[in-house]
C-alpha cells in the first residue's frame, strides 16, 4: 500500500494544531532562522511542542531549512539543525547543499528551490541520498509522468496557494530592487507591483499592470490524476496564512483526498484519525488570487491577473442597479452586513464592506467606482469566517475497550485502530450484579465517554460483569486513554528514520554552475566539485548587484498571456522591456524551452 500525505502549512504552534485537527497528515514549520519565510519563524520549544502533539496521530513534521547559507552561518545552522532534529522533526526541507555534508541523522529533503524541474535532477537527488523531492509548481502532468518514470523518490506537488512567477530558486527580483532577497527568506515580492510593457523605443505598449502576477494554483479537481501520477505528499502552500485559511482549506483538502484513496486499493492516508468539523469548507471563500490549474495540462494564456494581485474572493453577480440607496444585482446572493466586497473600476481594484441589506438591495460603505454592469465579488465572507473560527474541530483515534472483571481485579484494555493497545489494572473484589443487563447498560455508557482525550470509542466487550462504583471504571478509562496515547507517541517516536548518507559517486546532471544556481558557501561548493561539476559561478546572492543578469527563469511568458507569442506571427516585434520607476528589466523569450527570462538592465539601455 503507497502511503499518501496531506501536507499543510504551519505558521505557529497554534495554527499547526488546527492543521492536524483538520486532517493534515504532515505539516511544515520554521524554526529561529534559515526558513524561506522571514516572518513565520518558531522557538525550538514550540516545534517539539508540535511534534509531541502530531506524533499522537502518527503525522509528521518537516522543518523548513530552505534558505541559502553564506560561510559564517554554516555553523549556525547545523547546531538548529540538530537542535530540530532533537526536538522530534521527521525531515528538514533544505535548499542549500552544504547540509547535505553535516552528517545529519535524519532525511533532506529537496525543496522546490533545489529547482526540481526535470528526470535527471530529480534522479540526481534520489541517488545521491535525499528521501523526497518537491517538485515545481510550473510542471505539467506530462513532465510529472516522465520524472516519475525515471525515479522511485517520494515526489511532492503543491496542489493549493499561491505562485511563484519565477521558478522556485531561480528568482532574485527581490534583491534586484533591494538587499532583501527571496533565496534568503525576505522576499519583498516586486513581481506583485504595477509595470509598464516597453518597446525598444521607449513606447508604453501596456501601462502600469500587474504583468508578472500569476493566480493562486487550485488542483482540487485534479487529486486523482495525482495519485495516480505517483505523487506522494500533497502541499498547501501557505505558512504566512491565519489558522481561518488553514482550517478550510486543510479540511477541504481532507475530504477530498479521502474520496480519491477510498476509490483505490493500492493507497491509503500516512496517518490516523477522523477529523470532525462544524462547518462546510469552501476554498472560494479563503483568500485566493482567482484559482486556476497554472500549467497542469501545459502551458496556456489566462493565467495572469492583471488587474490586481490581491484577493477578489467568490463572485457574487453583475450590477443591475445602483444609485445611493444601494445596489441591485442579477442574482440571489447570500451578501450580510460585515461582509467585504470588491470590483474593477477603470482597471484597478476597489475594496469596500457591505453596511446593510433590505430585500434584493444592498448598501455599501461606498459607491466610488459602482456602476451597472461591473461584477461584484466577497473577498471577505463574515458569517463563513465566523463559522470556521468558532468551529469545534477534533480530530479522534477509534478505540475498542475491553473490561475484564475476575476475582482479585478488573482489567480495561484499549486497542486503537493501528493496534496500539494500553492496559490499566486495579484491585477488585469481585461482587455479582443484581441486574446485569442494567448494570452493562450503565458500564457502557461510562466507557463510551471519551471527553477532550484524543480517543473516539468505536466498540466494548465486558467480560464476567460484576458490581463496580462507576467512579472507579471512570478513573480506569482515563488511565487506560492517558496510557495509550503515551504508547502512540513513544511507538512513532521510536520508529527507525533513515539518516542522511550522501553516496559519493553520483555525477550530477551538468559540469557548469551559474551565478543562478545558488552556491553560496564551501560546503556547498565541494559538494558539487565531488559530483563531478568543473566550473562553479558565485552564487548571485553573493554579490553586490544583478545587474546584468537574469533575476527571474519562468515558465510563464508575458508574450504568450497577451497573444503575443513568437510562434504565433506577433505583432509586436523588437524587443520587450518592463518599467517601474528608475528599474528596467530586459524580456528573453526562449521559444525552445517555451520559457521566458527576466533580466537586469540600466535605465539608459
Amino acid at each position: 500500500m503507497r502511503k499518501l500525505e496531506l501536507l499543510a502549512p504551519a505558521k505557529d504552534f497554534t495554527t499547526a494544531v488546527d492543521a492536524i485537527n483538520c486532517g493534515a497528515d504532515a505539516v511544515y514549520i520554521g524554526a529561529g532562522k534559515f526558513g524561506a519565510r522571514h516572518s513565520a519563524t518558531n522557538p525550538i520549544e514550540d516545534i517539539a511542542r508540535v511534534a509531541e502533539y502530531a506524533h499522537r496521530y502518527g503525522v509528521k513534521v518537516y522543518a523548513t531549512l530552505n534558505t541559502l547559507l553564506f560561510d559564517h552561518e554554516l555553523e549556525e545552522a547545523k547546531t538548529q539543525a540538530l537542535a530540530l532534529i532533537d526536538a522530534g522533526v521527521d525531515a528538514l526541507i533544505v535548499q542549500d547543499m552544504a547540509y547535505c555534508r553535516m552528517d545529519l541523522p535524519i532525511e533532506l529533503h529537496a525543496s522546490t528551490q533545489t529547482n526540481c524541474v526535470t528526470p535527471e535532477k530529480v534522479q540526481f537527488f534520489e541517488e545521491v541520498g535525499f528521501a523526497r523531492a518537491i517538485l515545481e509548481r510550473s510542471l505539467s502532468k506530462a513532465e510529472i509522468a516522465e520524472i516519475r518514470k525515471a525515479t522511485t523518490i517520494e515526489l511532492e506537488a503543491f496542489v493549493h496557494g499561491a505562485i511563484c512567477v519565477s521558478q522556485s530558486g531561480r528568482c532574485f527580483f527581490s534583491r534586484s530592487t533591494s538587499e532583501r532577497s527571496g533565496n534568503r527568506g525576505e522576499c519583498s515580492q516586486p513581481c506583485r507591483l504595477e509595470y509598464d510593457l516597453c518597446n525598444d523605443k521607449g513606447e508604453i505598449i501596456i501601462k502600469s499592470k500587474h504583468l508578472l502576477s500569476v493566480r493562486d494554483l487550485d488542483l482540487s479537481a485534479r487529486l486523482g490524476e495525482m495519485i495516480d501520477l505517483g505523487i506522494t505528499s500533497f502541499k498547501i502552500e501557505g505558512r504566512l496564512k491565519d489558522r481561518t485559511y488553514v482550517r478550510n482549506i486543510v479540511s477541504l483538502y481532507r475530504q477530498l483526498l479521502d474520496r480519491e484513496i477510498a476509490k483505490r486499493n493500492d493507497v491509503e492516508r500516512s496517518s490516523v484519525g477522523r477529523s470532525t468539523i462544524e462547518f462546510e469548507p469552501n476554498a472560494s471563500r479563503s483568500f485566493t488570487r482567482g484559482a486556476g490549474e497554472y500549467f497542469f495540462d501545459g502551458k496556456c494564456r489566462g493565467v495572469a491577473s492583471f488587474d490586481t494581485p490581491k484577493a477578489m474572493g467568490e463572485k457574487i453577480g453583475k450590477i443591475v442597479k445602483a444609485d445611493r440607496r444601494g445596489i441591485i444585482l442579477n442574482r440571489k446572493h447570500d451578501l450580510a452586513t460585515g461582509d467585504g466586497v470588491c470590483f474593477i473600476a477603470n482597471g484597478s481594484l476597489v475594496g469596500t464592506n457591505v453596511v446593510g441589506v433590505e430585500g434584493e438591495r444592498v448598501q455599501l460603505n461606498r459607491y466610488d467606482g459602482v456602476e451597472v454592469g461591473v461584477a461584484l465579488f466577497r473577498n471577505y465572507n463574515r458569517l463563513f469566517s465566523q463559522a470556521v473560527e468558532r468551529s469545534k474541530v477534533r480530530r479522534t483515534i477509534e478505540v475498542d475497550l475491553l473490561l475484564k472483571f475476575s476475582k482479585n481485579n478488573i482489567t480495561l484494555t484499549a486497542t486503537d485502530e493501528t493496534g496500539c493497545e494500553g492496559l490499566a489494572t486495579t484491585p477488585y473484589t469481585f461482587e455479582a450484579v443484581r441486574d446485569v443487563a442494567k448494570g452493562e447498560e450503565a458500564l457502557r455508557r461510562q466507557l463510551s465517554r471519551s471527553g477532550d482525550t484524543i480517543f473516539g470509542v468505536r466498540n466494548i466487550e465486558i467480560e464476567n460483569i460484576g458490581f463496580v462504583p462507576m467512579s472507579l471504571i471512570a478513573e480506569l478509562r482515563r488511565e487506560v486513554f492517558e496510557l495509550l496515547e503515551k504508547e502512540r507517541i513513544n511507538r512513532f517516536s521510536m520508529r527507525e528514520k533513515e539518516p542522511f548518507a550522501e553516496k559519493q559517486d553520483i555525477k550530477y546532471p551538468t559540469d557548469t554552475l551559474t551565478p543562478q544556481d545558488n552556491v553560496t558557501n564551501r560546503l556547498a561548493r565541494e559538494f558539487y566539485t565531488d559530483h563531478g561539476v568543473a566550473e562553479i559561478a558565485e552564487g548571485l546572492d553573493c554579490r553586490n548587484t544583478t545587474m546584468g543578469e537574469q533575476v527571474v527563469i519562468s515558465d510563464y511568458c508575458i508574450r504568450r498571456e497577451i497573444g503575443e507569442c513568437l510562434l504565433e506571427r506577433p505583432r509586436l516585434k523588437g524587443d520587450l522591456f518592463l518599467v517601474r520607476g528608475t528599474k528596467k528589466y530586459r524580456l528573453c523569450f526562449d521559444c525552445k524551452k517555451c520559457q521566458m527570462k527576466v533580466i537586469d538592465t540600466p535605465l539608459s539601455n
